[in-house]
């Protein structure tokens, strides 16, 4: 082929194709129909509007995709999504909600079809006058963890009105709390912005920003891209507000681990919550779960996890717990938002539930006596014939008794034993129990041995989320050791060990030099 022939060929392959295609694989929307029917619909409804068996038990409710109004997007609030944010969705999950990851439990292709039957749902999805385009995100800034970035934020958290709904340190429990419903008409928590791991569109800074530029559509969260345009704020304010949101959080997700390590100290152990001790012990994360074998079942607990610290001083364990809770039980200021919860969340009374002043507990729970191998009371609360020694505390009257469940209907007090001190500090509960690890009554209370692993698991209820009996927040089954003091062999051995070394080495190298002079001598 001549030079000349070849630019041709170029020429009109690039009048063709002036630019790369980039195509969407195939889509099959009755493929897609076969895998809602079988993983979706029994959250989202035979026809999409949200209402499937298990969406009475949810909350927040599932999607609604009939009226195409999406949370979790790229585009501008009041547009619809892109396939992308979609896609992102299903693959990934809505951290916080019901909604699981679905990569690697379908196929590519799976996962493909089914976001296009969803879309089938609204007529919006075809209305070919809809330009669904993603929003154009500036790069992050830098130096976002720097004192006057994060000042920079927390000025803009407290002017735009962030504070309202998501309180003055960022819980959930800001004055507007109480009355935030979405467009449904569904009441709707505030996001606890101490946990980042649990916001559904990403808990990093940048997606963070995302939501600030976007909105979520269908709650009371707005976008704030037009205070930009107004020159209210600048992109970059808006970045430090979203990296100061972020520094409310761990800088990662914690680790659930199985041990909670109880270090020895020489003095007393603390009973205030807010000793300066507990500042250096370490905090370990234990998430709950609603309790949902008994009658009567709770699908939607308001605690999501709690934080534990364990210290003691070879006589007395001081057990420190704490959690996000966004009122201070009972509060009057809440009994609406409990009806509109109570009436939300599908239960199993067989009167129509009301809303009442129930105070905030927590439980820790442990084994009468510390098993020899594996086997543990039934985890939830015990039974009649195998109870569990449990410390309880409750905030109305404010009080901490120890005693024996036997099942979640019945709770024997014991006399004495265990002393609990709490404080309640924009939206979270410090609680301290303290008792000695040995008591008299060896045959129900658990006699705390150093060096055992100790069975323990936690409970919480909400009071203001109508939270009480068996409609309450549980864990599994995790340890306690009591760390012993390392005894002062553990540190001087090795050291004599290696004086001993170092001296024979130098025992060795000194003949070594002797030898060498004298036959030099010779």
């Amino acid at each position: 082929m001549t030079a000349s022939r070849a630019g041709l060929a170029l020429f009109l392959a690039l009048v063709r194709f002036p630019f790369p295609v980039s195509r969407l694989p195939a889509q099959d929307t009755t493929k897609g129909k076969a895998v809602y029917v079988k993983w979706c619909a029994g959250c989202h409804g035979d026809g999409g509007a949200g209402d499937g068996p298990a969406a009475a038990h949810m909350l927040p409710r599932p999607r609604n995709f009939t009226g195409a109004v999406y949370k979790i997007r790229t585009t501008a609030s009041g547009q619809l999504p892109t396939d992308a944010d979609l896609m992102r969705a299903i693959d990934d999950g809505l951290f916080g909600s019901a909604m699981p990851a679905w990569k690697g439990r379908l196929s590519d292709a799976e996962r493909r079809d089914v976001a296009a039957y969803i879309k089938t749902f609204s007529s919006f999805f075809a209305d070919t006058s809809q330009h669904v385009a993603a929003l154009k995100f500036s790069s992050e800034p830098s130096g976002g963890t720097g004192a006057t970035a994060l000042k920079t934020g927390r000025q803009f958290y407290d002017s735009i009105g962030c504070r309202k709904c998501h309180g003055d340190q960022g819980r959930g429990d800001g004055p507007s709390a109480p009355t935030l419903k979405d467009d449904a008409g569904f009441p709707i928590f505030a996001a606890d912005l101490h946990q980042s791991w649990r916001f559904r569109g990403g808990g990093g800074a940048g997606d963070i920003y995302h939501r600030l530029r976007t909105g979520l559509d269908g709650t009371p969260m707005p976008s704030f891209s037009d205070l930009i345009d107004q020159k209210f704020l600048t992109d970059e304010q808006l970045w430090r507000l979203a990296q100061y949101v972020r520094s409310l959080s761990p800088l990662e997700p914690p680790e659930v681990q199985d041990v909670i390590h109880a270090p020895q100290i020489a003095g007393p152990v603390p009973a205030s919550p807010d000793d300066s001790v507990w500042g250096r012990v370490g905090r370990y994360w234990f998430p709950l779960v609603g309790q949902v074998i008994r009658k009567s079942r709770w699908f939607a607990p308001a605690v999501s996890g709690v934080w534990v610290q364990a210290l003691h001083d070879g006589h007395t364990l001081a057990l420190r717990v704490s959690w996000d809770d966004r009122t201070q039980s009972p509060d009057s200021a809440w009994l609406g938002f409990e009806q509109r919860v109570l009436e939300t969340v599908a239960g199993e009374d067989s009167a129509s539930p009301k809303a009442e002043p129930w105070p905030d507990q927590l439980a820790v729970q442990f084994p009468r006596h510390i098993p020899d191998g594996m086997e543990r009371p039934y985890f939830l609360m015990g039974s009649e014939t195998d109870p569990v020694y449990q410390w309880r505390w409750t905030s109305s009257p404010r009080k901490s008794v120890a005693g024996l469940a036997r099942g979640s209907e019945r709770f024997d007090t014991l006399p004495g034993a265990v002393a609990g001190q709490a404080r309640f500090d924009h939206g979270e509960w410090r609680l301290v129990f303290t008792r000695a690890l040995a008591t008299p009554d060896t045959a129900n209370e658990v006699q705390l041995e150093a060096g055992r692993a100790i069975p323990v698991a936690f409970f919480a209820w909400d009071g203001s989320s109508g939270e009480h009996g068996s409609r309450m927040a549980v864990s599994t089954w995790y340890f306690l050791a009591l760390d012993r003091p390392t005894p002062p062999g553990v540190f001087i051995s090795p050291v004599l060990a290696m004086l001993v070394t170092l001296g024979l080495g130098l025992v060795v190298i000194r003949r070594a030099q002797r030898r060498g002079t004298a036959r030099v001598g010779r």
